[in-house]
């Protein structure tokens, strides 16, 4: 039983990890019907810029505080996923208002492969480490309950909090504040909401400002356990089964799924793995998807559309 549970906390964990990318994609498509394919390039961007600015700082101002370099990293990061938000809402989704949402796709995926160029032109190519004083050291826990207790990881735990208080601060925001409310008029019909007064292009820095913050907070805690290298962007769209699972639209859907998926690949790799020779791990969340979208396509907690013709 005891190492049941530490596969499900590990399950959890990692599924965690995969919402937090989720959310990202989440908040592009409430705010705009677009599905942003850069989101795991706004990962690797941030948790670059995070990495870089905290070894850099140091020295070129002569100080040895590891707080302080990581807190002045962090918000030149947040500045700068801010000022990506104004260029491409500048230059790109300011031409594109009203077209085809597979138009603004394909426009998303040239923004991450300008990314990740622009990532490495300017920060390098190789491994970086982001040291922000994590927890490494693992713990045991219910040492009464089972025999040599259950092994938890601190680390994903502070990560898991971290990220339980973010969802909760965004759910608010969509939720309860005037801008949150217009984020989804616009989704919902970018002409109707500019008829009313909602201004479209500030709406849409905002959101995509946001969606780069929780980017930059994810490439963090990435960075932090596994590294940050270019492989990271790729990685991140192992979120994709996540949104289709839990729903485009919904914010809870987002972790919900993540959970789920999370848990899934985990209880799977190391049950039924040893029968079929292991890597389920690897397929498990595709698979997961696939049968969502053949009987459930718009997830667990999306919306349901129906055209009326």
């Amino acid at each position: 039983m005891a190492f049941f549970l530490e596969t499900v906390f590990g399950g959890l964990m990692s599924g965690m990890m995969y919402s937090l990318v989720a959310l990202g994609f989440v908040l592009i498509f409430k705010a705009s019907g677009v599905f942003n394919f850069a989101q795991g390039a706004m990962v690797l961007v941030a948790a670059l810029s995070m990495a870089r600015f905290a070894e850099w700082l140091p020295k070129w101002f002569g100080f040895h505080n590891l707080l302080l370099a990581n807190v002045l990293a962090f918000a030149i990061s947040a500045v700068l996923m801010w000022a990506m938000a104004v260029v491409i809402e500048r230059w790109v989704l300011r031409h594109l208002v009203n077209q085809e949402a597979t138009t603004l796709l394909m426009a998303t995926l040239g923004i991450s492969y300008f990314m990740d160029g622009l990532g490495q032109i300017v920060f390098g190519s190789t491994v970086y480490s982001i040291d922000v004083g994590m927890p490494k050291d693992p713990a045991f826990i219910l040492n009464s309950v089972f025999e040599g207790g259950i092994l938890i990881s601190i680390e994903d735990l502070t990560a898991a909090a971290v990220a339980a208080l973010l969802v909760a601060a965004l759910a608010f925001f969509f939720q309860y504040t005037s801008t949150g409310r217009a984020l989804r008029a616009v989704a919902d019909d970018h002409q109707a909401a500019q008829s009313i007064g909602i201004p479209l292009n500030r709406i849409w820095i905002i959101v995509w400002t946001v969606a780069g913050l929780v980017a930059l907070v994810t490439g963090v805690i990435w960075g932090s356990k596994f590294g940050v290298q270019f492989s990271l962007s790729v990685a991140a769209l192992r979120a994709l089964p996540v949104v289709i699972l839990g729903g485009l639209t919904s914010i809870p859907g987002a972790i919900i799924g993540g959970l789920i998926i999370g848990v899934g690949e985990k209880l799977s790799e190391v049950y039924l793995g040893p029968f079929v020779g292991g890597g389920i791990e690897i397929w498990f969340a595709y698979v997961l998807a696939l049968v969502f979208l053949l009987f459930r396509p718009q997830g667990l907690f999306g919306e349901k559309i129906i055209d009326r013709v």
